[in-house]
């Protein structure tokens, strides 16, 4: 059995580079995320499809790719620079629990929402 994961992006910074998005599957952390993808910007939202998916608890992490590092900018107190969101209700003080990010996958598939934001006003 095998599904799909429709992801849809919003709030992201006109000019501010490209979207990434990972799936993660048991955690949060990379080591927890190992199917990923980019996409441009095209009218303030990305979509992206994860397929062949075996059903099972994930959730989604996406930031807005800023300066195009590949990776999720922080200040030296560990605070996300650049825009960034989770899957599922999750408050904006970090890193979320997994649990707090995890929806259920089930066949034929799903389809979420991420919303971007910052955690600080823009530099």
């Amino acid at each position: 059995m095998a599904a799909t994961l429709q992801v849809e992006v919003d709030g992201i910074e006109p000019g501010g580079g490209p979207v990434r998005v990972a799936l993660c599957q048991g955690g949060l952390s990379e080591s927890f995320c190992t199917r990923g993808d980019e996409a441009s910007v095209a009218g303030g939202r990305a979509l992206f499809a994860f397929r062949d998916l075996a059903p099972g608890i994930y959730a989604v992490a996406a930031f807005q790719d800023g300066n195009g590092d590949g990776r999720l900018d922080r200040t030296g107190l560990g605070l996300p620079l650049e825009p960034y969101g989770f899957s599922g209700a999750v408050a904006r003080r970090g890193r979320p629990d997994f649990s707090d990010a995890a929806f259920a996958l089930q066949e034929p598939g799903a389809a979420i929402r991420v919303r971007l934001a910052r955690a600080l006003p823009r530099r």
